[in-house]
């Protein structure tokens, strides 16, 4: 059952989304949505204490290492962040992406690949697939990096591996997807189902995304949407999925693919949870608890 906790949390949402709406935010143009979200992101989120951030370039993407102690120092979780491939950043993503590190005792490297619709796909892969090269090159194997990622970043996992696994290069550990956006084509029962129940995400939204990201290219392109691909030979996953988010079905149908394809994987769907409630942080005792448990697959994963 849903924290009490959470009830009003996710009231106070739909109450921001629909003042948002409103004003007419989602007619705003890309540059000015994506200063807002990191403006108001600058005013929650907070860092895990101690927490050391250091910037970086990697072929020309910024990035940032954060640690927070790591217990594993010789591995690393390289974190995707979300947002429909066109918006968010390391301002908006980077307490999260330092949770999970301090939760599994492990150091993250966080890169902005680039964003749609100025850079739609593959850049964000090949940015993704370059920073992972330059990871094998300062002495980390495969085994030694996890992939995570949130919403379309979970995506952007996924076809990073699938393009690894086809060229031959060695894979990362494991994948952590927290409610994966995985079908661009938004095919899943959740699309319609639970468009009244998540308080972040609107179909609408997701197909102007899809679109932008996509490009010229067919929304069921596997690397586009990774749940139509052959995901066999992919590392153990775990995937992370709320019962109030549209995306839901994602999660469901990536599982059951992944199952199908001899993947390891660990599903947990959190009743009453919407799209990426993980980065509620400890204002919420669901993301708490998921952030736990990502922490404890990633330390398993990494000591086998």
């Amino acid at each position: 059952m849903p924290s009490f906790q959470s009830y009003f949390f996710e009231k106070a949402i739909k109450l921001s989304v629909k003042r948002a709406a409103k004003k007419g935010v989602s007619q705003r143009g890309i540059e000015e949505q994506r200063e807002m979200l990191d403006t108001a992101a600058s005013k929650i989120g907070k860092l895990p204490k101690n927490c050391e951030v250091i910037p970086l370039h990697i072929e020309g993407v910024y990035a940032e290492w954060l640690t927070t102690g790591a217990a594993m120092p010789d591995k690393v979780i390289l974190y995707l962040h979300g947002g429909g491939y066109a918006l968010c950043s390391a301002n908006t993503h980077r307490p999260l992406a330092a949770r999970i590190g301090a939760a599994a005792g492990v150091r993250v490297l966080f890169p902005e690949y680039r964003l749609a619709p100025e850079h739609p796909f593959p850049a964000a892969i090949e940015d993704a697939v370059n920073v992972y090269h330059w990871l094998l090159k300062q002495g980390y194997a495969g085994k030694d990096i996890i992939f995570a990622g949130d919403s379309a970043g979970g995506g952007l996992c996924l076809a990073t591996a699938l393009v690894l696994r086809d060229q031959n290069e060695p894979l990362p550990a494991g994948i952590v997807c927290l409610s994966p956006w995985v079908d661009l084509t938004s095919s899943g029962e959740s699309y319609q189902k639970n468009g009244d129940v998540d308080p972040y995400l609107s179909l609408r939204a997701v197909k102007e995304a899809s679109r932008m990201y996509a490009g010229s290219e067919s929304l069921d392109h596997p690397l586009i949407s990774p749940v139509f691909a052959d995901l066999t030979g992919l590392p153990p996953m775990l995937i992370q999925s709320g019962t109030h988010e549209i995306l839901q079905s994602d999660a469901l149908s990536l599982a059951a693919k992944a199952k199908a394809a001899g993947v390891n994987v660990s599903l947990k769907v959190w009743d009453g949870m919407w799209h990426v409630w993980q980065i509620s942080g400890d204002l919420l005792p669901e993301a708490k608890r998921a952030t736990r448990e990502i922490g404890q697959f990633i330390r398993r994963i990494m000591k086998t």
